[in-house]
């Protein structure tokens, strides 16, 4: 990616930033007992996914972004299940559930494409020698 601009640029950390916002706002109403579990829960995943981006575009390499939009759309996985489960446990009213899943799922979307964005300035991937030397090795050996 361009490294003229900066990760405030872009919609979808600001999109994710909300969205932690969002998060901590509904979690303040959660029963104190989870405190120390889903409520944290959920705030550290939503927090972690604007983090993610953050850090991936501060490091060199598209490589290395790209590695770190990953771990946001994993982040971001696991606060939709955590929403999930919130809900089934009455935390959250439907409406809020739908909205904060609405929310996740148009992220999910934005950084699937800055994934492939990414994917597609880094070029196809080079295949790694030495998993092609294990599959040859094994081929060619006799099952024991």
């Amino acid at each position: 990616m361009a490294t003229n601009f900066s990760y405030r640029d872009l919609r979808i950390w600001q999109e994710a930033v909300d969205l932690a916002l969002d998060t901590y706002r509904v979690t303040a109403a959660f029963p104190k007992h989870e405190l120390y579990g889903l409520t944290s829960q959920m705030r550290r995943a939503a927090v972690s996914i604007s983090s993610n981006i953050a850090e991936g575009k501060g490091h060199s390499s598209d490589g290395d972004f790209g590695r770190f939009l990953f771990h946001a759309r994993g982040s971001l996985l696991e606060l939709q299940t955590q929403i999930v489960i919130a809900s089934g446990l009455d935390y959250l009213t439907k409406e809020k559930a739908g909205s904060l899943t609405q929310n996740t799922d148009n992220i999910g979307r934005g950084l699937n494409g800055l994934i492939q964005a990414v994917r597609v300035k880094r070029g196809p991937a080079k295949p790694d020698r030495k998993s092609e030397q294990r599959t040859t090795n094994s081929d060619t050996q006799p099952h024991v």
